[in-house]
């Protein structure tokens, strides 16, 4: 049966445990309750720079910006075998940590560091923009050759108010079943 492979969940959300969080938790934990490792991840304690556009990363195959908690968070993400990313919407599109996290990787790009790889949206809205949201995270993991297994879109605004919305419940528990018949398909 050999080991079980790393799923990563991160949530870009600067509220800790808030919508997104749980939307992102709920997938991670339906995947855990199979056996297979998981690790989640919140952005919302990290300092995660933007990219500057400096171009360095060219020839230095890294990200130059060292004084931030991005080269920790990547270093997950780069020995996981599936990416559940997460974000809240902000203005019709991801929030601002969550975009910061996706152009440094940039740096990776050169190399194709990230391909190969399986990638989960994950995006909350109160009204509008999710699917705007949908589509950043997508283009992100078209850029770097994730194959993209589906998302999962919630509607919520209060705190916990996601775990109402019984069709984004629903996606992220068919999403986790994805990712273990993915990963265990001998179950």
């Amino acid at each position: 049966m050999g080991v079980p492979m790393q799923v990563v969940g991160i949530s870009g959300s600067m509220r800790k445990e808030g919508n997104t969080a749980k939307l992102v938790r709920l997938v991670l934990d339906h995947v855990k309750d199979s056996g297979i490792k998981t690790q989640y991840i919140t952005l919302a304690d990290k300092v995660i720079k933007p990219c500057i556009g400096c171009e360095n990363c060219k020839e230095e195959r890294s990200c130059i910006i060292k004084n931030d908690d991005w080269h920790r968070v990547i270093e997950k993400v780069l020995a996981c075998e599936v990416l559940v990313l997460g974000s809240p919407t902000y203005y019709y599109d991801v929030n601002g940590q969550t975009k910061n996290f996706i152009d440094r990787t940039y740096s990776l790009y050169h190399d194709r560091r990230l391909a190969g790889r399986r990638a989960v949206g994950v995006a909350v809205h109160a009204d509008k923009g999710g699917k705007r949201a949908l589509q950043t995270m997508e283009g992100f993991f078209s850029s770097h050759e994730f194959s993209y297994l589906g998302h999962v879109l919630g509607k919520a605004y209060l705190a916990g108010e996601v775990l109402d919305d019984k069709v984004a419940v629903q996606a992220a528990e068919k999403i986790g079943q994805r990712i273990v018949d993915l990963l265990r398909p001998e179950d």
